[in-house]
């Protein structure tokens, strides 16, 4: 029993020292060399802060509408709403946001509404949507903007972050940035 105990505690120390400790600062380390020394980005509006790296709530019609939070936008406790595709609230609260979308999309057919539109991610805070998400909200924001929908076409195509390496992950908008470039669109 002793030849055990000894071996295993002396690893639980090391990986103690090693996990608590040295990873820790490594990564505190390199993120020293990031854009904002790892704090994320910051963007400034009109004397308030958003971080363009945790979702924010737009619901207004003038915008493009962002992901469902299951966290309500809370960055403090992020999080899945852990009900599955059978739970009858589950599916409820999805059919309730198909509906709450087509009464402020109207010619919207169900079908076209990205499953991004009114599903929550696993964090609840994710700051971006896909490019059909952005897409099939166009005609909403022309209108009410009385804006060409081919500007904000090119707006959407303008904003759209390519994925990584051209490889890795989908194409993708960070809905923040394209509602702050909606607001800076000229005419």
């Amino acid at each position: 029993m002793k030849k055990n105990i000894i071996p295993a505690m002396r690893l639980t120390l090391v990986m103690l020292v090693f996990l608590v400790v040295i990873y820790p600062l490594a990564i505190w380390g390199i993120a020293q060399f990031a854009p904002n020394q790892g704090k994320g980005e910051v963007i400034e509006l009109n004397g308030k802060k958003y971080y363009s790296n945790i979702g924010q709530s737009f619901t207004d019609d003038t915008y493009f509408w962002s992901r469902p939070s299951a966290v309500d936008y809370n960055a403090a406790g992020s999080g899945g709403s852990n009900k599955g595709p059978s739970n009858e609230e589950y599916l409820a609260q999805v059919q309730a946001r198909i509906d709450t979308f087509i009464v402020h999309n109207p010619g919207v057919d169900k079908a076209e509404i990205p499953v991004d539109l009114v599903t929550a991610s696993g964090s609840g805070l994710d700051p971006h949507f896909s490019v059909q998400a952005a897409k099939v909200q166009v005609k909403r924001i022309a209108k009410i903007r009385n804006i060409e929908e081919s500007k904000l076409i090119e707006l959407i195509d303008r904003v759209t972050e390519k994925p990584l390496l051209g490889l890795f992950g989908p194409e993708k908008i960070n809905v923040l940035k394209l509602n702050i470039a909606l607001d800076n669109l000229k005419e």
